[in-house]
């Protein structure tokens, strides 16, 4: 391998001659990794669960888990919808006599207990209110897993044409199964729409397709590699089925992020006359580094989902960390080997050729003299008028959040799945046409041997809480135990009911109580997520600064990103409140509005969107500090850095939004949301954030931006990160390089090839 000059540490000159030296090994382990992903991984789907929403150390969770086990009947999740269009409905004899057959059949079944229907117990809630409805309801034992294999043992035998009755599965193990389904299959359809279409851009964007289709290769490498991965952690915890979507997501916008910067980079050394292993080894000293860098800052936004409690927010963290990381190591080894064996063919079958040629044939239509010419003249101006565009942008990103302050957090239910699907169906049907629906009331859990005196005290003085419709209970159980249904005058998780529950646990009985249902479960979600926020907040926020003051050694630097990177979120935010939870446009996306947002999903959303975000910003901020510390002009630096980066940050995005509108054309709301809001996010910082507000602010800082105190500054210089390669050549020249001054003496070396953090030793 040709050695380049310039400084280096030992560290990273061998990490590069370890990845170019063989690289027909290199690409043969990875052959060999991606066979054993496709083995490890296969059928992960299948393992994953449909719930985690919850805290399972909450009081709701441990009454849920206790009902379920003493008193069965008292929360059926199976449901068996029963419908009759015989003139005498459900009560007709014949109907009546295949029901009481099907209740027994189904209470004859192994892991199923707690069985009732209309027709062995004529609960009068178990039928509908013109009586061509009736319910059985039951409760499959077990956790999730369990759950699932006795639901799809049963599933085909109860579904369907039972003699002059038709029977429709429904409650909570239906809807999990339905949502777990539909997830599966929408994620092959955006698989199929997001490939096609991201090669077509990457095709646009290279103009050779051979390198357009390596970014390709580096997000199937990473999303088999994870998709392996959580099938192991499935051995040991529950993982949502939701996570699959980020695994997308993530493994193919980051990749092909990563790919783009790593790919351009090294075709820009090989233009400038360098021998394809030299152009690799300063691809990975700059650019390479820089994707580590972003990468890292991605995984720690996501890491911060590992603080909660919910198992659906961890399980974004396993898969979205392990996708992360997975792309960045594939961009930084198989891509380097991928490329030395191209060689210059990594611009073959060039599809923008002869376009090419035309411009070539025009006067002083040279690619130097255009490349970000329209981004230098954006940013030119965006700083002639700071001051407004500061402030008109920042008040429009405000406005566009404002809706996010009248947000109402609610429960995933069957609601989020498309109309047709049965689950939801039986749902629809039980809240339309039943009298109350099973479950939808509020459990009293009582513990410790109570005396029947004090049981009854209690009874009223449930029955005497402001809200509350009937009390029904207490219903005796073994072991001292008794549960109480209180069924409020509101809907089963709306305000009111949520104070029922507060009112409730403010009550001291001589006994122990705890109170579990969907009230309950929303009051104990809030609270938990509320408790753990301003831990994870304080840790991306504060790993953050660390990371961008290494990389630019400003103090103020750290502290603007993160407020920017927040505004660029302002419009996502207010966009699902909007949309999701008013309901806006839903007949054109095809979702149910619930009048709620799922507690977990801003936060999801959150952490996601402002990794994502920073990691935008880490390429323009590298760019714009190399040149800072080459020139020390400020206002020139600001221009440098939109022109190298602008037109590359805006076609990643493009990229990225493509992936993410394509899982948000899933039938399920909650992956739509997540989809669609991650795609408005990123094309805002990309575009707004990046275009308009950075340049002006920045303006507006002027010199004080790279201010730092003398200790940090000379922590900086020991442990900092800075852009620089250190090598001449290789890269076309900046045509306005003419126009800049001098490099003060002792100041870092310039490169204008690529982007990327260095060591500095």
């Amino acid at each position: 391998m040709s050695e380049v000059s310039g400084p280096r540490g030992p560290r990273i000159g061998g990490w590069t001659r370890a990845v170019t030296a063989r690289p027909r090994l290199t690409l043969l382990i990875t052959l060999l990794f991606v066979a054993l992903a496709v083995v490890a991984g296969r059928g992960v789907g299948d393992r994953m669960s449909g719930g985690g929403w919850q805290d399972p150390k909450s009081e709701s969770m441990y009454a849920d888990d206790a009902l379920q086990r003493h008193f069965p009947g008292a929360k059926p999740n199976l449901l068996l919808l029963v419908t009759s269009d015989r003139p005498g409905g459900v009560d007709d004899a014949a109907v009546a006599a295949e029901g009481k057959r099907l209740t027994e059949r189904l209470a004859g079944e192994q892991s199923v207990t707690g069985v009732s229907s209309y027709w062995t117990d004529k609960t009068p809630s178990l039928r509908s209110k013109d009586g061509s409805e009736a319910l059985i309801a039951a409760r499959l034992t077990g956790d999730e897993t369990a759950q699932k294999k006795a639901y799809d043992a049963l599933a085909p035998t109860y579904r369907g044409k039972h003699g002059l009755a038709e029977v429709r599965l429904g409650g909570q193990v239906a809807v999990y199964d339905d949502l777990q389904t539909t997830i599966q299959e929408d994620l092959l359809r955006a698989e199929l729409i997001a490939l096609p279409v991201t090669l077509l851009l990457l095709i646009v964007v290279f103009g050779s397709a051979v390198a357009a289709l390596l970014p390709l290769a580096v997000g199937i490498v990473a999303i088999l590699g994870t998709n392996a991965l959580l099938q192991g952690i499935t051995e040991f915890a529950d993982v949502s089925v939701f996570a699959q979507n980020l695994t997308t997501a993530l493994g193919l916008g980051l990749a092909i992020d990563y790919a783009l910067f790593i790919v351009r980079r090294y075709r820009e050394e090989l233009a400038g006359g360098q021998a394809p292993q030299s152009a690799v080894a300063v691809t990975l000293r700059t650019a390479g580094r820089t994707v580590l860098f972003s990468a890292l800052t991605v995984a720690v936004s996501l890491s911060a989902m590992l603080l909660f409690p919910q198992y659906f927010l961890r399980s974004f963290a396993y898969a979205g960390i392990a996708v992360v990381l997975l792309a960045a190591a594939a961009a930084l080894v198989v891509l380097p080997a991928a490329l030395v064996l191209l060689g210059h063919r990594v611009n073959s079958l060039d599809a923008r050729r002869l376009l090419r040629r035309r411009r070539a044939a025009r006067p002083g239509a040279g690619a130097g003299a255009s490349a970000g010419a329209g981004w230098a003249a954006l940013a030119r101006r965006v700083m002639r008028r700071a001051p407004v565009f500061a402030l008109a942008t920042t008040a429009g990103l405000v406005l566009l959040g404002l809706p996010f302050l009248r947000v109402e957090f609610g429960l995933a239910d069957d609601r989020q799945l498309p109309s047709s699907t049965q689950s939801h169906v039986v749902a629809e049907h039980i809240r339309s046409g039943f009298p109350s629906a099973p479950g939808g009331t509020v459990e009293v859990l009582a513990e410790g041997s109570p005396s029947r005196a004090e049981l009854a005290a209690y009874q009223q003085t449930l029955a005497d809480l402001p809200g509350v419709a009937r009390v029904d209970g207490p219903v005796p159980g073994e072991g001292g135990r008794a549960y109480y249904s209180v069924v409020s005058n509101g809907e089963p998780a709306d305000a009111a009911s949520q104070q029922l529950v507060r009112d409730i646990r403010a009550q001291h009985p001589p006994f122990k109580t705890s109170v579990a249902g969907a009230a309950a479960d929303l009051v104990d979600s809030k609270d938990s997520i509320g408790a753990v926020l301003p831990w994870a907040g304080l840790m991306i926020v504060g790993v953050t600064l660390v990371l961008l003051f290494l990389l630019t050694g400003s103090v103020l630097i750290p502290f603007l990103a993160v407020v920017l990177n927040a505004l660029s979120l302002t419009a996502m935010f207010g966009a699902i409140v909007w949309v999701f939870q008013d309901g806006n446009l839903s007949g054109l996306l095809g979702f149910t509005p619930t009048g709620d947002i799922e507690t977990t999903l801003p936060v999801l959303m959150f952490c996601a969107a402002f990794g994502l975000s920073m990691d935008y910003g880490v390429f323009l901020l590298s760019r714009i500090k190399e040149e800072y510390d080459r020139t020390r002009d400020h206002e020139g630096s600001l221009v440098f850095g939109l022109r190298r980066t602008g037109g590359l940050i805006t076609a990643a995005a493009l990229i990225l939004s493509v992936v993410m509108v394509a899982i948000g054309t899933s039938r399920v709301t909650n992956t739509k949301m997540l989809g669609l809001g991650l795609a408005l996010a990123v094309l805002m910082d990309a575009m707004v954030v990046r275009g308009l507000l950075v340049p002006a602010v920045l303006r507006l800082t002027g010199r004080a931006t790279w201010w730092a105190p003398g200790p940090l500054r000379r922590l900086h210089v020991r442990i900092g990160l800075s852009e620089t390669d250190g090598s001449t050549g290789g890269a076309n020249p900046d045509p306005d390089d003419r126009r800049r001054p001098a490099q003060p003496e002792g100041s870092p070396a310039r490169t204008d090839r690529g982007v990327g953090p260095v060591v500095k030793r």
